[in-house]
Formats: structure tokens, C-alpha cells, sequence
């Protein structure tokens, strides 16, 4: 499911972020970004995608594939704050802006099994590993808790159609949608 950028204004709905890039934990952008912006963070699969090398960071775009990333929830009351980052850093200034780098959009992603909770107890790992911060699943969070694999719809930012163009065409495709920048997962 993908659904365009409602404007996030006022009013909008206040969705987790999926992110896939330098904003993962030990990329360079999460401390920049995010330390102290989020409640939670938890690896997750952007399904019908692909993941393709960018000048520094990826992008992805639709396809027949999989993104690894991590669901954000933003912390209590920097909601706004966060969005106006992300917007700015991913130079997303608008639905269907001409000069949009990315664009934001509402799609359903998947948590891995292990980190689906029991009926009636809040989402929390099976085992942690490196790399994975969580915090409980809030109340009105999004997506079915018990259900392994269960959809959550998060904001995404996407390559702009002219990126994802140039991609189709000439670009370098990630192999197993998975970002490194040749340190070891969990920033090691």
C-alpha cells in the first residue's frame, strides 16, 4: 500500500518513520537526527521495494524486493520537530514537488516475527541483538500486535520519480536491500 504525503500539517496522522539509510543506528545521520527525537526503534522489512546506491546514501523505490531498516516511533511531543528534519534532510518539499530528492509517503511495513508480541503484552524482542533499541508499543501505535508480519504503516521516503528514472536505467542495485557503509550492523 503506498499513499501519498497528506501535507503532515496539522492534523495529520502521527506515524512511525521507516528508515533504511544513514539514519540506522551507527550511520552517521541517526545521532545527528534522532538521538533523543525517539520512543522507540525496531528493525523492520519495507516489502515490495528496492534499494539502490546513492552519492553517500540510498534510495529506494518500488519493486519486487525488500527493504531491511528500522521502524522509529518519535518521541512525546517532538512529533513536528522530527518531521521538519527528515523533510529537510531528505530535501522533500512537498507531494509532487519537482525538486524533491525523496518523496514522503505512507506504506505498510513488516516487523520480523521475533519481534511480534503475544496477544495482550506489548511488542518487545524475542532475544536482542546488536543494534536493536525498542521501546513498548504505545497506545493507537499502528499495526496488529500478535501477529508476526502483521503490516504497519509508516512514512517512507522514496526516491522522486526522476531519481528513480535514472536508477531504473543506470543505477547500482543493492543486493538484499540491506544498507552498509562497511562498518558492522549495530554501528560496530
Amino acid at each position: 500500500m503506498t499513499t501519498s504525503d497528506p501535507g503532515g500539517g496539522p492534523g495529520a496522522a502521527e506515524l512511525p518513520f521507516f528508515v533504511y539509510g544513514t539514519l540506522l543506528p551507527g550511520e552517521p545521520n541517526h545521532d545527528l537526527f534522532l538521538r533523543g527525537r525517539t520512543a522507540g526503534e525496531r528493525p523492520a522489512v519495507l516489502p515490495r521495494a528496492l534499494l539502490y546506491e546513492g552519492p553517500g546514501y540510498p534510495y529506494a523505490i518500488e519493486g519486487h524486493g525488500r527493504v531491511h531498516g528500522m521502524l522509529l516511533v518519535a518521541a512525546p511531543g517532538v512529533y513536528g520537530e522530527l518531521l521538519g528534519l527528515l523533510d529537510h534532510l531528505e530535501e522533500y518539499l512537498g507531494p509532487g514537488h519537482p525538486r524533491n530528492l525523496y518523496e514522503r509517503v505512507v506504506r505498510e511495513v513488516e516487523l520480523p516475527a521475533r519481534w511480534a508480541a503475544e496477544p495482550g503484552e506489548p511488542l518487545a524482542p524475542r532475544e536482542s541483538g546488536p543494534g536493536e533499541h525498542l521501546a513498548p508499543r504505545e497506545a493507537g501505535e499502528s499495526g496488529a500486535a500478535g501477529q508476526p508480519g502483521a503490516p504497519v504503516r509508516a512514512w517512507v521516503y522514496l526516491a522522486a520519480t526522476a531519481v528513480t528514472r535514472s536508477l531504473r536505467t543506470g543505477g547500482v542495485l543493492i543486493p538484499e536491500g540491506r544498507w552498509t557503509t562497511g562498518r558492522a550492523p549495530g554501528g560496530s
